[in-house]
């Protein structure tokens, strides 16, 4: 879905491409609030909240919050609450698997920044035992996303998600490995996406007849 900013590279930084003596083109309104909103839902979990509310409904339905714990370790925790549970009182599969994409895509959100389009392309999830307690999603596996993002340009990236369920006994916190997910995202420059948006756009335009 949110960090220090990322470095980019010169070939998504408009200033970089910029001609000496020559002022970079300014982002509209729309844009930079946009950019602002972004950056502000991958400072903490209450503005990421906030902006699931709007734009994610189903993230903000199922309680879904992300937790960094260092600038390598990353989890995600979906808790045990009734919108995420089946008839039988277990982790509803479809909330596992559908909040698998929201974790890894929270994950790569955070990494990228905002100035990405990230989307799903292809996901695979694997159900090992039914889960009765809050799910923790863990990054067990990632691509190097910042070399990518300084090769500049579009990008896939693949990610490895591990699925347990949080328990405690005894007073000591265990987990309980409940499912496993492989995700691949396509990661694009949002300058570059509009640039492609625009392209399509024309050429409808000049294949429409005109009247």
């Amino acid at each position: 879905m949110t960090t220090a900013p990322v470095n980019h590279s010169s070939h998504d930084d408009p200033e970089a491409s910029t001609p000496a003596g020559m002022l970079p083109p300014k982002k509209s309104l729309g844009k930079r609030i946009e950019a602002y909103l972004s950056r502000l839902s991958t400072k903490n979990n209450f503005w990421h909240r906030v902006c699931s509310l709007i734009w994610l409904p189903f993230a903000f339905r199922s309680g879904i919050s992300l937790r960094r714990i260092d600038a390598k370790s990353f989890t995600a925790v979906l808790p045990y609450r009734r919108f995420n549970r089946n008839w039988y009182n277990a982790m509803a599969g479809a909330a596992l698997l559908g909040n698998s994409e929201v974790a890894a895509g929270m994950y790569l959100f955070a990494e990228c920044g905002s100035d990405y389009e990230v989307i799903c392309k292809r996901m695979e999830y694997r159900f090992l035992r039914p889960c009765y307690g809050p799910a923790v999603y863990r990054v067990a596996n990632a691509e190097d996303v910042q070399n990518k993002i300084k090769t500049g340009g579009e990008f896939n990236i693949a990610l490895d998600l591990e699925i347990s369920q949080q328990m405690s006994r005894m007073g000591k916190d265990r987990d309980l490995k409940v499912g496993r997910c492989s995700i691949t995202f396509h990661c694009t420059p949002k300058e570059l996406a509009e640039e492609l948006r625009q392209k399509r756009r024309s050429r409808l335009e000049r294949s429409t007849p005109s009247e």
